[in-house]
C-alpha cells in the first residue's frame, strides 16, 4: 500500500510540475527541434527536470513517513539518500548540457563523479553473482572503486544515446523500471524497490507529455537521470546481472554508434510520407537499424518496436531471478 502511495505521489508531482514548467520553458526559449517531424517544430525541452523533482518528492515523502511514523522499517535510508544524491548530481550535469552545451568527451566522463555517493557507502556487496547457477566472483575494493563508477557512467551514457524520438526515452525507462521492480520484489530488496516504484511513477507521468506528438522533450537531464536510476537500483539491490540484461538494447545502440564514430548528426531518419527511412549507408544507431529492416516505419511504431525490444529483455531479467 505504501509503495503504491509512493508511485501516486511521484506520478502526480511530476504531472503538475510539467504542467507548470511547459509554458515557462516555451516563453524563455528553452526548446529543442523535433527532428523527425515536417518543418522540425520547436518543442519545450528539459522535461526530465520535472521527472527528477517528482521522483524526489515521492521518495522524500516516504522517507519522512519512515522517520516520523515508523513505516518502511526494511528500507535503509542511507543508500536511498545516496541514490538520490547520485541522481541529482547526474541531473545537474544534464541540466548544464541542455542549457549551455558540454563537449562530448567531458559529458561522457563527468558522470564518474556522480557515482561517488554510492562508492562512499560501498553500496551493494563486493561480489557479482549470476542467477540460476551457484557462481559468483569476489572483487573486493575493485567493486566500489571501479565497477560502481563504470556502471553508473556506462548506464547514463548508454541511455543518453538511445533517444530523440517521441516517447522513446520515457517509454523504455517505464519498462526497465517495471521489470527491475519485479526483480526487487521477488528478492525482497525493499530499498531498491522503493526507488524503482517512485521512478516508474515519474516516467509514466512524463510519458503522457512526451508521447507522439510530444509536448515536451526530456533532454539530457532526463536521459542521464534514467541511466543513473537503473544503475543505482541494481547496485543497491545487489542484482547487477538484471541491470546488464536490461541495458542490452542501449548497449546495442551504443556499439552501432561507436562503429560509426558516434555521429552528432544524421542519427535520426529521413521522413517521407509519414514514415522514417534509414539514410543511405549503414545504420547509425539501433533506431536506424529498425528502419532499415522494416523498409520504413512511422515514428510511433518505431518507438513501440524499441519499447517492445526492451520489454523482451525486461522479461528475461525477471525470468532469470524467478
Amino acid at each position: 500500500m505504501w509503495s503504491f502511495l509512493t508511485f501516486v505521489i511521484s506520478l502526480t508531482s511530476t504531472y503538475f510540475l510539467i504542467e507548470a514548467l511547459l509554458p515557462r520553458l516555451e516563453s524563455r526559449g528553452i526548446v529543442g527541434e523535433d527532428v523527425n517531424k515536417p518543418k522540425r517544430p520547436e518543442v519545450a525541452e528539459m522535461g526530465g527536470l520535472a521527472m527528477v523533482l517528482g521522483l524526489a518528492t515521492g521518495l522524500l515523502f516516504m522517507m519522512g513517513l519512515k522517520t516520523f511514523v515508523g513505516i518502511f522499517k526494511s528500507v535503509n535510508s542511507i543508500p536511498l539518500s545516496m541514490a538520490l544524491l547520485t541522481v541529482f548530481i547526474i541531473a545537474t550535469i544534464g541540466f548544464i548540457d541542455d542549457l549551455l552545451g558540454i563537449q562530448q568527451a567531458i559529458k561522457a566522463s563527468v558522470p564518474l563523479f556522480a557515482s561517488v555517493p554510492l562508492m562512499m557507502i560501498e553500496a551493494g556487496q563486493t561480489h557479482l553473482g549470476l542467477p540460476l547457477i551457484d557462481f559468483r566472483i569476489e572483487f573486493g575494493l575493485f567493486y566500489p572503486l571501479v565497477l560502481i563508477p563504470l556502471g553508473v557512467t556506462g548506464a547514463a551514457n548508454a541511455v543518453n544515446m538511445l533517444a530523440g524520438f517521441n516517447g522513446l526515452e520515457s517509454g523504455m525507462a517505464a519498462v526497465a523500471f517495471l521489470s527491475l521492480g519485479a526483480v526487487a520484489f521477488f528478492l525482497g530488496e525493499a530499498t531498491s524497490l522503493l526507488i524503482l516504484v517512485a521512478a516508474f511513477g515519474a516516467v509514466v507521468a512524463t510519458l503522457y507529455f512526451n508521447w507522439f506528438p510530444a509536448r515536451i522533450l526530456i533532454g539530457d537531464v532526463g536521459t542521464f537521470s534514467i541511466g543513473a536510476l537503473i544503475a543505482s537500483a541494481v547496485i543497491i539491490g545487489n542484482y547487477e546481472f538484471a541491470g546488464v540484461v536490461i541495458i542490452i538494447p542501449y548497449l546495442a545502440d551504443f556499439l552501432i554508434k561507436a562503429f560509426n564514430g558516434f555521429p552528432s548528426e544524421g542519427w535520426w531518419g529521413e521522413l517521407e510520407d509519414g514514415k522514417l527511412y534509414c539514410p543511405e549507408g549503414p545504420p547509425k544507431g539501433l533506431a536506424q537499424l529498425v528502419m532499415k529492416i522494416t523498409g520504413g516505419i512511422s515514428e510511433q511504431f518505431l518507438v513501440l518496436t524499441l519499447i517492445g525490444i526492451e520489454a523482451v529483455f525486461g522479461l528475461l531479467a525477471v525470468v532469470f531471478y524467478l
